[in-house]
């Protein structure tokens, strides 16, 4: 079974609170505040601060889009689609952070995404996870998730 699936797998399994950093632990600050920092970066159009944090070597699996592995065509397709069109927003309490030993970290919760062009359109919840990769002590997303 490939990493992807095993992620996914427990991904879908509630398992709320096992294998996770407890929210005052250093790892957990670090990582909530990257997400907060990448995903201010999205919603504000700061493409330059979406890169900085994207691996080369990303690999983003999105359930409509597909999987995509090229890191130009991900900051692409968020210039064309979402700057100024999408707002994300964090559900309070859904951010899990589970330590990677020797690699970095698994980010999984619930955001939600506003369409700024239809304000009036429902927005529901959906899981995310995020692979966050510690590389010459900097850290860049790894893999990403993202289910609707």
């Amino acid at each position: 079974m490939n990493h992807f699936k095993i992620i996914l797998l427990f991904a879908l399994i509630p398992i709320s609170g096992m294998g996770q950093v407890a929210q005052d632990s250093e790892l957990f600050k670090t990582i909530s505040g990257l997400d907060q920092q990448y995903f201010d970066a999205y919603n504000s159009c700061d493409l330059k601060t979406q890169a900085t944090l994207y691996a080369e070597d990303i690999k983003f699996y999105h359930d409509k889009g597909g999987l995509s592995t090229v890191k130009q065509d991900i900051m692409e397709a968020i210039k064309n689609n979402i700057c100024n069109k999408v707002t994300r927003t964090l559900v309070a309490g859904s951010l899990e952070v589970h330590e990677i030993k020797d690699f970095g970290a698994v980010v999984m919760g619930l955001h939600t995404f506003y369409n700024n062009q239809e304000p009036n359109a429902i927005a529901k919840p959906s899981k995310f996870i995020m692979i966050w990769r510690k590389k010459d002590h900097h850290w860049e997303i790894a893999e990403v998730i993202s289910l609707h």
